[in-house]
């Protein structure tokens, strides 16, 4: 059996990649995530995907379905599939995240170092 067994708080604060999958089950998947000042994960909608995201540093906003409220480190947000979401660092630091999918949603050891390498990428899992 794969597990993962870690210090996710210092993994994700360590994380300087926009996105990097470090868990992939069979139906769940952990991505750790990094969003420079003012940069943001871009409006995406999941049809068939849960979504969490947890906080540990940096602030912003979340939108949900157009609705914004604003977001700060130890805060969790729960996206149920379906919905158009967009998350954005509004602070001067990055904000250092992890979310979940259920199901995965990235190919197993997705690493993208920056934005526009996700932009460039098409695979899913």
């Amino acid at each position: 059996m794969k597990a993962f067994i870690d210090d996710l708080e210092k993994r994700t604060e360590g994380n300087g990649d926009f996105r990097h999958v470090i868990f992939t089950g069979p139906r769940m998947q952990l991505v750790l995530m990094s969003l420079a000042a003012g940069e943001e994960i871009g409006e995406e909608t999941h049809d068939d995907t849960d979504q969490f995201f947890r906080i540990e540093e940096g602030e912003g906003e979340v939108v949900l379905d157009g609705k914004a409220t604003k977001i700060e480190e130890d805060m969790g947000i729960v996206v149920p599939a379906g919905t158009l979401h967009n998350l954005r660092n509004t602070g001067t630091k990055p904000m250092k995240l992890y979310t979940i999918y259920a199901p995965p949603h990235h190919v197993d050891g997705t690493v993208q170092h920056t934005r526009a390498d996700a932009e460039r990428a098409t695979a899913h899992a």
